[in-house]
């Protein structure tokens, strides 16, 4: 899965963000390739599956994450309340009741 250093950031920070709503298999997959840094096929080696099973289950992730993002608006809605000059602590306070 070849894409761009900006592309694989914003998909981790879509992770960071949506992670929890992906079952198990996923989250595993997603990140044995983009934190540990392992290649489709040492993926699919690890989990005894094929190495499409594995390329089909993180380009579903990426699709699944983007989709989110698309309804959710969550990372970009942090991204404008970071942006404003307000206090450190009525901005991290604005942040987590985001994150609720």
């Amino acid at each position: 899965m070849s894409m761009t250093f900006e592309k694989r950031e914003e998909i981790i920070s879509l992770y960071d963000t949506y992670g929890v709503l992906l079952t198990d298999k996923q989250k595993n997959y997603f990140e044995s390739y983009y934190f540990d840094d392992l290649s489709i096929t040492e993926i699919a080696s690890n989990f005894e599956v094929s190495r499409n099973a594995v390329f089909d289950q993180l380009k579903r992730v990426n699709l699944i994450l983007m989709e989110y993002e698309e309804k959710l608006k969550i990372v970009e809605k942090t991204s404008k309340i970071e942006k404003l000059e307000l206090s450190k602590p009525l901005k991290e306070e604005i942040l987590n009741i985001l994150k609720e």
